[in-house]
């Protein structure tokens, strides 16, 4: 009886103990928000609400690395967000592909941290943003890197690997998205930026790992991206949406929501929670808040302003000139597109519908050729 008394309380003294700790991991969750200092076994994910556009602040044992930065009137109020958390330095940053609503806010945040590794795929586009963001690697004496599918960096206890893209051309912008896989014990976080289809279909066919129980839901949640194939190979418990409220796109759309729901994911987003933050304790993943549960899809405005230049009719598209349709991806070009010479035959249409005629047959404009 004395040794059963002594096992009980034993038991109590452990079950207390894990209590008080579920109890401080549970608080933990709002003092991050508010920019606290965490303990160096804990990795944090915050996704940051910058609206229309994409950025992601992750913190290891004293390490710190951005994935994007939001629009070009976002810089700022990342670098903010940034400061709030005590991050002087960033050990790496991440430009995952040159649209406004990635890298829009980069430039500030290369001028005003030392920024260890900047890493950018090896694609340009002839826009001022992309501009700014290269003058100001300059000004501070930085190189891109443009990692490669496969190359493994560590992040204090963490560490991530590269996934996509391929060392190959693509038609569409996105899929040069830089993608990667963090690891943290036996916690996984995938990162696509915004790629679509094609890169999802080469990230599958080289089997590596893609596993992870927190997905950052490729293209803001577009139809473009999240193939169900995709999906169930990544096989999530959780997934992040990062979009911002009644965007002009329609983000995220139907199809998307539709098949996270019937996959039994969680869901968090942007648009209708703000900046969202999971801790991993290498074992188990806390939120500072508890899942979406409207399940509500986007519903497209008419008007591109909120993240892209707006598409500027020509004078032979307003006299009736034709598009050339990728009916693969889904993607509307000018027949003067350097895509259009490297599109397959059998994907190639001409049409000379209206832009907006091709959009409700779910086409987006190839953002190379349309956003000039």
């Amino acid at each position: 009886m004395q040794k059963r008394a002594i096992r009980n309380k034993i038991i109590s003294i452990f079950m207390a103990a894990f209590l008080l700790c579920i109890g401080w991991m549970t608080g933990l969750q709002g003092a991050e928000a508010a920019g606290t200092e965490s303990s160096n076994s804990l990795l944090e994910v915050h996704y940051i609400d910058v609206g229309q556009g994409d950025a992601t602040l992750i913190k290891s044992d004293g390490h710190a690395m951005l994935i994007d930065a939001g629009n070009n009137n976002k810089g700022t109020a990342v670098q903010s967000y940034l400061q709030k958390q005590g991050i002087k330095k960033l050990d790496y940053v991440i430009g995952t592909h040159p649209d406004a609503d990635h890298i829009g806010g980069l430039d500030v945040i290369i001028y005003k941290f030392d920024c260890t590794t900047v890493m950018m795929p090896d694609y340009s586009k002839d826009t001022k943003t992309y501009e700014e963001v290269v003058d100001t690697l300059k000004a501070k004496n930085y190189k891109a890197l443009h990692p490669k599918t496969g190359d493994t960096y560590q992040l204090g206890d963490a560490s991530f690997t590269v996934t996509a893209p391929s060392e190959r051309k693509y038609d569409s912008a996105n899929d040069y998205s830089i993608a990667i896989r963090l690891e943290h014990g036996d916690n996984h976080f995938l990162f696509v930026g915004d790629a679509e289809e094609e890169s999802e279909q080469e990230m599958l066919k080289t089997k590596q790992k893609l596993s992870a129980d927190v997905y950052k839901v490729s293209h803001h949640g577009s139809r473009s991206g999240t193939t169900e194939g995709f999906l169930k190979a990544v096989n999530p418990q959780y997934a992040v949406i990062s979009c911002g409220e009644d965007n002009s796109y329609g983000h995220p759309h139907a199809e998307v929501m539709n098949l996270l729901r019937t996959e039994g994911i969680k869901v968090f987003r942007t648009d209708e929670q703000g900046t969202i933050v999971a801790v991993s304790d290498g074992k188990k993943i806390t939120w500072n808040m508890s899942p979406d549960e409207s399940w509500r899809a986007g519903e497209p405005k008419g008007t591109r302003s909120d993240a892209e230049p707006a598409v500027k009719n020509t004078k032979e598209e307003k006299n009736g000139g034709s598009y050339i349709l990728n009916t693969n991806t889904k993607k509307v070009h000018r027949p003067s597109c350097s895509s259009v010479k490297k599109m397959a035959d059998k994907n190639k249409k001409k049409t000379k519908k209206s832009l907006k005629e091709l959009e409700k047959e779910g086409y987006t404009p190839c953002q190379n050729c349309m956003d000039k």
